[in-house]
């Protein structure tokens, strides 16, 4: 009983190593991730965030930071100033907002539309990753199946074919009737005088 209880413990382990070096991988990739992200506070570090985030009012598809139109480079040397009286991030972007519309922002809001912006990539994210383990849950469940004695015979008849005729050791079938090489009562061929 003890052996049947140990193959199952050691076969529930060898199941779950995969998942848990799966989950150390994605543990150590959030940590360095965060500790990545942290954003830096210096006021050109602040500028040139921001200069990314706002769009340029009179330019389709390009972010105050990449275009030469006269509004961008105003808004660019406007920026630090704002940083330099002390305010943040949040009000210098509501001041842009407040002036051109949300139109401005590079990256949408939090709130109406923008929440399917920022919620349907996460979505399809996370079904992806939940698909995955369905599919890969039933596929370990699936039974294996085992080779019938039509099955191998069929294997050591394409072989015998294949190789005209020259046996492998690993083709040794109970029913064949040829003898097998390892067996005791075998002779070598050029032996015949026997053990």
């Amino acid at each position: 009983m003890h052996v049947i209880d140990d193959d199952r413990a050691t076969m529930t382990r060898r199941k779950l190593v995969p998942w848990l070096a799966l989950a150390l991988v994605v543990a150590v990739g959030i940590v360095v991730l965060a500790v990545r992200s942290r954003p830096d506070n210096s006021p050109a570090a602040r500028a040139a965030r921001l200069e990314q985030q706002l769009a340029c009012p009179v330019c389709e598809g390009q972010s105050v930071a990449d275009s030469n139109s006269p509004q961008s480079r105003a808004i660019r040397d406007d920026i630090p100033r704002r940083i330099a009286a002390g305010q943040s991030d949040a009000d210098i972007r509501q001041y842009y907002v407040s002036r051109y519309t949300e139109r401005i922002l590079e990256t949408p809001s939090n709130s109406g539309l923008g929440i399917i912006a920022w919620g349907l990539p996460a979505l399809a994210v996370i079904l992806g990753a939940l698909s995955i383990v369905v599919a890969v849950r039933r596929w370990s469940r699936a039974p294996r199946l085992e080779a019938t004695d039509e099955d191998e015979d069929i294997v050591r008849r394409a072989r015998e074919e294949t190789d005209g005729g020259e046996r492998h050791p690993d083709d040794a079938h109970p029913d064949d009737g040829l003898p097998d090489d390892s067996s005791p009562d075998h002779e070598a061929p050029g032996d015949e005088n026997g053990p």
